[in-house]
């Protein structure tokens, strides 16, 4: 894997394929490991919070999610292969489990939520274990708790659904102990898959422009689309 720094974030240019592989290759390794899925709002929220930052860079592996970074690597000469978002890589995950065996915990989102998404992810892929669905919260109060459950659960993966920076810092502090052997951040994957929240037309995605969509459905965001794209892309192309 031959990666990308924007803004001092590491970004690993893999393809869909290539982080299946190396999922599967952590999975028959055993734990702990984690997976970072990057998009631009991860970019700026590295750069404000050195503890996020830390945990970008210790990430086992940092997948190419988000096109404004797909555009910027290309304007540097420097493009990467694919995009690999957190709901494809859910998919692909649950695919690739129902046919290995893997235990999946999905932890995070609303109540009843991850319940949902678990259906439907065993309805699309038969014979996939869920080994547990817990919403939770990641208040440092209830990590014991949680980390009993997912002892019980005994997990080869763990899909943590609080959003970030929240999510990828929760499984820093857990995963010492937890030793599950594949964690990720999953952010608001859930609530697609559940149909809480739909995505964006696929025109709209081939183009970049889901921020837009989310924007209309949901105006109060303007902070985050701001950091995704009018912020990200001033600092990234003013960095070289």
């Amino acid at each position: 894997m031959q990666p990308l720094t924007i803004l001092n974030v590491r970004i690993d240019d893999v393809t869909e394929d290539e982080a299946i592989t190396q999922i599967a290759a952590f999975v028959e390794a055993g734990g702990p490991h984690q997976v970072v899925t990057i998009n631009p709002e991860f970019v700026i929220e590295a750069s404000r919070n050195p503890a996020f930052a830390q945990v970008l860079a210790a990430a086992d592996l940092a997948t190419p999610d988000g096109f404004g970074l797909m555009l910027v690597a290309r304007m540097r000469g420097s493009p990467l292969r694919e995009r690999v978002t957190g709901v494809a890589l859910t998919k692909r995950i649950a695919a690739q489990a129902a046919r290995n065996g893997w235990r999946i915990f999905l932890l995070g989102a609303a109540a009843g939520v991850a319940e949902r998404a678990a259906q439907i992810l065993q309805e699309t892929n038969p014979g996939l274990i869920i080994a547990g669905c817990y919403s939770g919260s990641p208040r440092p109060e209830e990590e014991h708790a949680i980390r009993v459950l997912l002892a019980e659960a005994k997990a080869d993966i763990l899909l943590v659904a609080y959003g970030h920076p929240k999510q990828d810092l929760w499984i820093a502090r857990n995963q010492p102990l937890l030793r599950i052997p594949v964690a990720i951040g999953v952010g608001g994957t859930f609530d697609y898959l559940a149909g809480i929240a739909p995505l964006a037309p696929l025109w709209m995605r081939r183009i970049g422009i889901e921020w837009l969509y989310r924007l209309i459905r949901q105006p109060q965001r303007w902070r985050r689309i701001i950091d995704a794209v009018p912020l990200f892309l001033w600092k990234a192309l003013r960095e070289r």
